[in-house]
């Protein structure tokens, strides 16, 4: 069961990426600031939700929300900086685009790099317990998903309308045999041990 809020004080802005594990494509992050009285009987984490649902919910949200943002750090800067920074970069710049300034930033995990001036608080599996979180874990899935469908096109090998970029064996096998499409993050490694056929 979800919780509306963390406090009933301040305002809340719930935070989350999607992308993180990814061989290729940015990392995206969301934040949302959601009214008092938003319910839905159908949010939750993303990952519990299926397409239809998390596309839904996207609506309800963007409609609802009283501010939210997306944001994205590309591949090459993921490269650059490592991905946690690039989360808690993408979350920033989320925030940065916010509408409304949050009083107070839930964020889904156990770490986070201090925004502004602004209190924070890391929830683990965040996602699955308060909405605004679970809200910006939805903006943030659909929004990268839909980038990624749109890049598939160009490079069908990788299976990216299926995976999402996501290091499944077909992705990794894809990446051994053809190389690196200009998507894929070169400091991840694509070889792992289930994968002893191409060791």
């Amino acid at each position: 069961m979800l919780l509306p809020f963390f406090q009933e004080e301040l305002l809340e802005a719930g935070c989350d990426e999607a992308g993180r594990g990814c061989l290729a494509g940015p990392v995206f992050a969301a934040a949302v600031i959601l009214p008092r009285n938003f319910h839905h009987p159908l949010l939750n984490d993303s990952k519990q939700l299926n397409y239809a649902q998390r596309k839904q919910l996207r609506t309800e949200i963007e409609t609802q929300a009283l501010a939210f943002s997306v944001a994205e750090v590309g591949h090459e800067e993921i490269d650059r900086i490592n991905i946690l920074q690039a989360s808690f970069l993408a979350m920033h710049r989320a925030l940065d685009s916010l509408k409304a300034r949050p009083e107070l930033i839930l964020v889904d995990g156990n770490r986070f790099k201090q925004y502004q001036d602004l209190p924070h608080q890391c929830i683990v599996k965040g996602d699955g317990k308060y909405f605004s979180i679970a809200a910006a874990s939805i903006l943030a899935k659909t929004y990268r998903d839909d980038f990624m469908e749109q890049i598939a096109a160009e490079f069908p090998q990788y299976d990216w309308a299926s995976n999402k970029g996501y290091p499944t064996q077909k992705h990794r096998e894809a990446v051994l045999v053809h190389g690196f499409s200009p998507y894929h993050r070169r400091s991840f490694k694509v070889t792992d041990p289930q994968l002893t056929l191409f060791q």
